[in-house]
């Protein structure tokens, strides 16, 4: 995984919306469509095992002498990714922008007044292992060492790939291996399906904003998923990779097709200068959740990566066979056992049908933190 730092100036407040009639795509979950019928799709699982050692991205090696029985993530993708591959029973602690998560109310808060980490709260927690997403400072990151905490920092994802390295990661340090390849072979059976789907049709021109004034160039996991999806990024034509202020008079020139918003933009396509675009035009725009737009975490690529490509290629997306999470199963890395384990949809049902109402803030893991404008104060954030 490759390390990249860029400062975004967001606004703090965040509207959660619907999609409005003209829109080409919906947020939140996508709907349901064909899945693989009676196909597993396998993923071998690495090894679990301990003592386990690991640079980080304060350039430490972190050793952990077992599996931790609990956990305090810093950073909602971590959290995500936690649920999402059976650990979600050993976090103890997390932020206010994982407040979506179903049973998150449960855990200890540790978020500051304001913006960043309590280290006071954190400490409180007393987890045996803190995941700290790469917008946390070094400078939160020793003080918690200091504290006699063990701390791991990641790097940022700049692509689907480094998304699946952080969770199978994440699913090593934390004792969930197994559950980590099921979610990655989950991730990358979708994301597969959408790019095959697509392959051969006629790419849209998109941009996605954040809000700010900021759209997301190439080298980005946001750029991968439109790309998977059947869409060509035009802002990662102008300006390259990462995340880049794009002036309003850009935004025209670059005359997308289709307009990708969160949920709290979604009547922005009604205002210049996305009004003056042929996506503006035509009404043409694709809302997803803000949260799996935002977080580079197995669940946020399958159902940001299906809902984009539902919006720039609906007949192609409804004509796909997805896969499903009962579809997945895992072989364990030693001969024996032969058998599989199979996983079901049930849990993250339940737990993304909250997802809709949630708001978005600072600190999302690789995706950055998004704002609303309206409001009064500016934050610097970064994608991790």
């Amino acid at each position: 995984m490759r390390t990249r730092t860029t400062l975004l100036i967001v606004l703090c407040t965040l509207l959660v919306g619907v999609a409005p009639a003209g829109a080409v795509g919906a947020a939140g979950a996508p709907t349901a469509h064909a899945s693989v019928d009676n196909a597993a799709v396998q993923q071998s699982v690495p090894d679990c095992s301990y003592p386990l050692s690991s640079t980080d991205a304060t350039g430490t090696e972190v050793t952990i002498e077992e599996a931790p029985e609990t956990v305090t993530t810093l950073g909602p993708s971590a959290a995500q990714t936690m649920w999402e591959i059976g650990g979600k029973e050993q976090v103890v602690g997390l932020d206010q922008n994982a407040q979506y998560l179903a049973g998150a109310e449960s855990r200890t808060n540790v978020s500051a007044a304001g913006f960043g980490y309590s280290t006071e709260a954190v400490v409180g927690t007393e987890a045996d292992l803190v995941l700290a997403a790469n917008i946390v400072s070094n400078d939160t990151v020793a003080a918690l060492r200091n504290a006699g905490m063990t701390v791991y920092k990641f790097e940022s994802a700049t692509s689907i790939e480094d998304v699946a390295n952080k969770t199978a990661l994440i699913g090593q340090l934390t004792g969930n291996c197994e559950g980590a390849a099921e979610a990655n072979a989950w991730m990358n059976a979708n994301v597969d399906t959408a790019a095959e789907v697509t392959a051969d049709l006629d790419r849209p021109r998109v941009l996605v904003p954040l809000g700010g004034g900021f759209v997301v160039g190439n080298e980005t996991f946001i750029d991968a998923m439109v790309t998977a999806a059947g869409g060509e990024n035009v802002a990662a034509e102008r300006y390259g990779s990462g995340y880049t202020e794009a002036s309003d008079e850009v935004i025209v020139e670059l005359d997308p097709e289709i307009i990708v918003f969160q949920p709290w933009m979604a009547s922005y396509i009604g205002q210049e200068p996305f009004s003056l675009t042929t996506a503006g035009e035509n009404n043409a725009s694709v809302v997803v959740n803000a949260n799996y737009l935002s977080q580079p975490a197995p669940r946020s690529v399958v159902y940001a990566t299906r809902n984009l490509t539902e919006g720039f290629h609906p007949d192609a997306a409804a004509n796909a066979e997805w896969t499903a999470r009962g579809d997945v199963s895992v072989a364990t890395a030693t001969p024996t056992p032969t058998e599989t384990v199979a996983m079901t949809e049930t849990a993250t049902a339940t737990e993304t049908a909250t997802e809709q109402t949630t708001t978005e803030g600072p600190g999302f893991g690789a995706g950055a933190a998004v704002a609303a404008l309206g409001a009064g104060a500016a934050l610097l954030a970064r994608r991790d």
